[in-house]
């Protein structure tokens, strides 16, 4: 069940019903509302029903028992394929990018012939992640499609993708989850949590049920708390930042430092909402700077505690110049 999508959930649905469908499905909308979930439940529903026996259930649901829900839950059916982000054999760390070889694979995969049934499918998650000789290398395939064949394409900021291939795509867009989408997430999938550590966690992550489970998950909450002490009140003596940066910058904590990249622009921009005159200028400038750092932290594999400290200088300039280190 892909809570809180139901107009995504209902159009695509009703299109593989009539069999009257676009081939390829581009799936747009912030990051953990549902996207990656709808790709796999539609994959599954419509290589179940085209193998047989169609399920009876609505909308994408299918049967656990059934032989091609197996098949796809053990990523072992033959006319599916997932591409995503693989681990640097070297280091261990997600790939910056989907490599090319990984789209040309999945061009050898086209040329062949259906397995189990006359439909395929191919998932990208994310297409914002291609390599640019992979984005065209997709281009390609959007432009002459194998028969019977759907892709569903996972983007998480799709104006950066190329107009070429949003014009080949339906677009289905996923929005950000209510209170009561989140709440039941939450009741299902962190059980152990508080009714009011659900309802923290639910204001701290703007709709997105992903980034909710990993705050649970990560402790963030806590994390939320001393971002937050910096945000209002400062840090004149480089305490607070200095903390932040020796806990965040272990090597096990990897995890913690990349929720935290992500926490603490979001963050800002709430703040800056119920702000106005300067100190709105303020963190909106801070928002700016904290949104770039965070972003190409990674991507130099800029030192976490480093970068931690720095963006904890960013937070404190929203409280005000009085509240810095003089």
């Amino acid at each position: 069940m892909i809570l809180g999508q139901d107009r995504a959930v209902a159009q695509f649905a009703s299109a593989w019903a009539t069999r009257r469908l676009h081939h390829a499905w581009l799936l747009a909308g912030p990051r953990g509302v549902g996207k990656a979930s709808f790709a796999h439940a539609a994959a599954r529903r419509a290589l179940a029903d085209a193998a047989g026996p169609p399920s009876e259930l609505p909308f994408l649901e299918t049967p656990d028992d059934h032989p091609i829900v197996k098949l796809v839950e053990a990523g072992s059916h033959p006319d599916m394929r997932w591409l995503e982000r693989l681990a640097n054999e070297k280091t261990g760390n997600l790939n910056r990018n989907i490599k090319i070889d990984q789209v040309r694979e999945l061009g050898g995969f086209m040329a062949m012939t259906a397995a189990l049934s006359p439909w395929r499918v191919a998932v990208i998650d994310s297409v914002d992640d291609l390599e640019p000789a992979g984005a065209n290398a997709l281009l390609k395939m959007l432009e002459e499609p194998p028969s019977n064949t759907l892709f569903f394409l996972v983007s998480h900021a799709a104006g950066r993708l190329l107009p070429t291939i949003r014009s080949r795509c339906r677009r289905l867009d996923f929005h950000e989850l209510d209170d009561d989408a989140m709440t039941s997430i939450l009741e299902t999938q962190a059980p152990s949590l508080s009714a009011a550590e659900r309802q923290k966690i639910s204001g701290m992550s703007n709709g997105s049920a992903g980034r909710a489970l990993a705050f649970a998950e990560l402790d963030l909450a806590r994390l939320e708390d001393a971002a937050l002490g910096i945000l209002r009140q400062g840090d004149p003596t480089n305490a607070r930042r200095s903390d932040l940066a020796a806990e965040l910058g272990k090597k096990a904590a990897a995890d913690r430092y990349a929720a935290f990249l992500d926490l603490a622009p979001s963050l800002i921009a709430r703040e800056a909402r119920g702000l106005e005159g300067q100190p709105r200028e303020r963190a909106l400038d801070a928002y700016a700077k904290a949104r770039e750092l965070a972003t190409i932290a990674p991507r130099l594999s800029l030192d976490p505690a480093a970068t931690v400290f720095q963006i904890g200088g960013i937070l404190a300039e929203v409280a005000g110049p009085a509240s810095l280190k003089r």
